[in-house]
């Protein structure tokens, strides 16, 4: 490991004091830090791009929460870079290890000891007619939601070409097993083992109370057509991109050809995160 991509959550104090250690700590034992343009400067470290970062770097660190671990993940197709993601005081199910394991980690990365977890994505595609309008990565999941004014919607949605059913509701999650414990768990669904090669659909506060979540294999492709006439409906790629839908569009939803590859953490356990996460067993 000769170069480390350094990724903060913008505005955080901690984040940016951490960073800064971080590239100082790298600079003292001649590896090259690569920190996000409008950072570089500030922190010591070589000024790229998030694209730079993942065309040059062996593994990126990012400070911050699951959200700015996310940022960096959809862009995650060219290449595949182990990303090591530090928690700095959020719910953060993706954020491996907390800032005070970060430089005993950074030894084992250093030394090449460290174990990661090669994570399924989904390919979200969205067709407007004869046309693919555009397609993206996710992480997490691909939600199809009504707008802030909007009523229910109609969803019409098959599975491999066989019909499902018109999810008549708030919405539809479509969710990998890293995303199982996102938004897709709030609306009710399945946590699902991250090794595990499912997808899984989850209404949002469905209008038919026995539409339940279900658990797909991950060969399956999602068809999702949007039935309802005036109504906004919009698609959002892991809670931070959202696209504006109309009437008839589809969005196709299958297993991407890529994996996000995370740095695992050697002294927790996935079944302890969610432990300590979800507060099992306290009272």
């Amino acid at each position: 490991m000769r170069t480390v991509g350094v990724v903060v959550k913008r505005g955080q104090v901690r984040a940016l004091e951490l960073a800064r250690e971080l590239v100082g700590w790298l600079t003292t034992r001649n590896l090259t830090a690569l920190v996000e343009d409008g950072d570089g400067t500030s922190l010591g470290g070589v000024a790229a791009t998030k694209d730079d970062i993942i065309g040059r770097a062996d593994v990126i660190v990012v400070l911050g929460g699951d959200g700015t671990l996310l940022s960096v993940a959809r862009l995650m197709q060219r290449r595949a870079v182990p990303i090591l993601g530090v928690n700095l005081g959020g719910l953060g199910f993706l954020t491996a290890i907390t800032t005070d394991e970060l430089f005993p980690m950074m030894e084992r990365l250093v030394a090449g000891d460290v174990q990661v977890d090669a994570r399924m994505t989904l390919t979200v595609a969205l067709r407007r007619g004869d046309a693919v309008v555009t397609e993206r990565q996710v992480l997490n999941e691909a939600v199809i939601t009504k707008g802030a004014q909007a009523r229910i919607i109609d969803l019409e949605t098959t599975v491999d070409g066989d019909e499902v059913c018109v999810y008549k509701a708030d919405g539809l999650i479509v969710a990998t097993p890293t995303g199982s414990t996102a938004y897709s768990l709030s609306a009710g669904g399945p946590i699902v083992h991250p090794a595990v090669g499912v997808i899984t659909l989850s209404p949002i506060c469905p209008h038919t109370l026995t539409n339940r979540p279900m658990v797909l294999p991950d060969s399956a492709v999602v068809r999702v057509s949007v039935r309802s006439l005036d109504e906004d409906v919009v698609l959002t790629h892991d809670g931070q991109e959202s696209l504006q839908l109309h009437s008839g569009d589809v969005v196709e939803i299958r297993k991407g050809p890529h994996t996000v590859p995370l740095v695992r953490s050697r002294t927790r356990s996935y079944f302890a995160m969610l432990r300590s996460k979800l507060r099992w067993g306290e009272r």
